[in-house]
């Protein structure tokens, strides 16, 4: 099943694709149809469906307002071409294969499938990241890896646009990304139930072809296979010691050659140049479907003043 959400009369109304047309639910919520069991969906779209329009007609919508991103980092090949980007000689950190890391997203700068995308405010180094998304059902918390696949309602494709100069900047503060990955997030064009894409199960892992193109011509690919943890261990990892809740995103990190910031590291230059306005950036994964965003003009630049000295310092017995 695929499910989202399209404009209706300018509001968004979940919907469920059926081939050529989409079916309108108004009053289920996408959050709730993620948190039923695949029976109770698939009957409760049977009874609630109010009517289709034809999906060339509809205006798709990203497919869940999320309450949290978490964007992870599990392709190697990404962190190395990444990590060649301030050492060419330096290898994948040790430290990187020990355990998943992330950094949470923020679930206001998430965008549909097919929307305008503007450069944010300040950035100069503009790129994208191919990713996959698993999208939890049921709430849990600190679960086992063998729990947390029953906790995985959906799939989409997720592109974490990123400020690289914005980024590179903030990290040397050693505090993660801010702003250089806060402007926006596509995701869409559908959440693909889970059972959809076991037929591409291969052990623990989903073999999903990733493609990207920019300005129509592939730039880089891969498979969901290359993962080093499946998301089952990426949301295991996420719940540990706390809760996620049903539309939690978990995304995969960027896939192998799946961002320029990869290979300016490997090649040792800007080449291809970072995105421009006018650039249109396409995205497919198999059995997902396909992603298509247009760069625009960048946002203004609001000045924020540096930091002042404080005057009113208390003394300390130290």
């Amino acid at each position: 099943m695929k499910l989202g959400r399209v404009e209706v009369g300018g509001r968004a109304v979940t919907a469920v694709a059926a081939g050529d047309a989409v079916r309108l639910l108004e009053r289920t919520s996408v959050l709730e149809l993620l948190a039923m069991p695949a029976t109770e969906r698939a009957r409760t779209v049977e009874r609630e469906a109010t009517g289709e329009l034809p999906l060339a007609e509809a205006r798709v919508l990203a497919p869940v307002a999320p309450p949290s991103v978490r964007d992870f980092l599990s392709f190697e090949e990404h962190v190395e071409g990444m990590v060649k980007g301030e050492d060419p000689s330096a290898p994948v950190p040790p430290h990187w294969y020990e355990s998943p890391t992330f950094y949470y997203s923020s679930p206001g700068a998430v965008v549909g499938p097919y929307e305008d995308v503007p450069v944010p405010p300040g950035c100069e180094v503009f790129d994208f990241e191919l990713e996959v998304a698993a999208v939890v059902g049921a709430p849990g918390a600190n679960l086992s890896v063998e729990q947390a696949r029953d906790h995985i309602a959906a799939y989409t494709i997720f592109n974490d646009w990123s400020a690289r100069d914005l980024q590179r900047n903030e990290m040397a503060r050693g505090f993660g990304p801010v702003k250089g990955k806060d402007s926006s997030t596509t995701l869409g064009p559908w959440l693909v139930t889970a059972d959809e894409l076991e037929p591409h199960r291969d052990d623990e892992l989903l073999d999903l072809e990733l493609e990207v193109f920019l300005n129509g011509e592939r730039f880089g690919h891969d498979t969901l296979a290359n993962m080093s943890w499946s998301f089952e261990a990426l949301l295991a990892f996420a719940s540990r010691g706390t809760r996620v809740v049903t539309g939690d995103v978990i995304g995969s990190g960027t896939c192998g050659s799946g961002c320029l910031g990869e290979i300016w590291g490997r090649r040792g230059r800007r080449e291809p140049p970072p995105l421009r306005p006018g650039d249109v950036v396409r995205m497919t994964v198999e059995g997902i479907g396909t992603i298509e965003n247009r760069v625009v003009d960048r946002l203004e630049l609001h000045p924020v003043p540096a930091a002042s000295r404080p005057t009113r310092r208390r003394p300390r017995d130290w």
